[in-house]
Order: structure tokens, then C-alpha cells, then sequence
């Protein structure tokens, strides 16, 4: 088993401390916690300027009698979707300078849930530590 959600202390930290990685520039994306699993958040640093929130649903949590129907939007759902995580992913990108690419894919890979508590289940991911804010856009 592959853990693919972060865990939200570990990933929080990650963000707050990138700079040890070298001279990030811009960096952008969507993240999945374990915390939050139906929902994506999302992540813009351009220079000095940061800030993280909330940025949708993953269609594998929205009833199917709620998605769109016009084959474009079904399609580009579909070009997503990996069983058994449907469209659940980590897409994060990090353009600097000088940047330790080794260091900083570890440092990620150690945000992700261990393989024993994504077993565990969302019962117990919604138990960890969480310092992100609250998403008004998800209550």
C-alpha cells in the first residue's frame, strides 16, 4: 500500500520551513490531508508571498447524481482518476534556485500518511494534530 495523503502537521511544517531546500521562487498546487479527505486545499508562494486554503472537492466525494454531465467536464474528471483514490492526489510544484530537489521530495514523502495509519482510516486521520485554519468553505 502507497500513502498518498499528508499528514497535516508534517505538510504544515514542510511549508513554513521550505526554505532550507534553496532559493524557492514560485510554487503552487493542490494537497489532500489526511485531516480533510474529501476536500482539496490549495497553495500559492510567488517571493515572500504565501497563503494555503481551501480550494474544492474531489469529485470522488460528490455523488455522481451531482456531477456535470457535458462529456468535456466528464472527460477531464476521468483524465484524473486513479482506483482506488479517484481524483484524491498531491500536484504541487516548486521552481526556485539552487533547490535541493532530493531533499525536498524526501522531506514530502515523509508528510504522507504511514501505509499502518491510512489502515486506520478517516475516523482516526480526523484525530491528528491539524495547525492548518479552519475552511469556512467546507463546514
Amino acid at each position: 500500500m502507497h500513502a498518498v495523503l499528508f499528514t497535516q502537521k508534517s505538510f504544515f511544517n514542510f511549508l513554513h520551513d521550505s526554505e532550507k531546500f534553496g532559493k524557492l521562487i514560485r510554487s503552487k498546487g493542490y494537497f489532500w490531508l489526511a485531516s480533510r479527505p474529501n476536500y482539496a486545499g490549495q497553495w500559492n508562494q510567488a517571493g515572500g508571498i504565501a497563503s494555503y486554503g481551501y480550494a474544492g472537492m474531489f469529485w470522488k466525494s460528490v455523488p455522481k447524481d451531482d456531477w456535470p454531465t457535458d462529456d468535456e467536464s466528464i472527460s477531464e474528471i476521468k483524465s484524473q482518476w486513479k482506483e482506488p483514490y479517484g481524483d484524491m492526489r498531491q500536484e504541487l510544484v516548486f521552481i526556485g534556485q539552487e533547490i535541493d530537489s532530493r531533499s525536498m521530495l524526501k522531506a514530502l514523502n515523509e508528510c504522507l500518511l504511514s501505509d499502518d495509519d491510512v489502515l486506520k482510516g478517516e475516523d482516526y486521520w480526523k484525530t491528528l494534530n491539524d495547525p492548518f485554519p479552519v475552511w469556512a468553505e467546507s463546514l
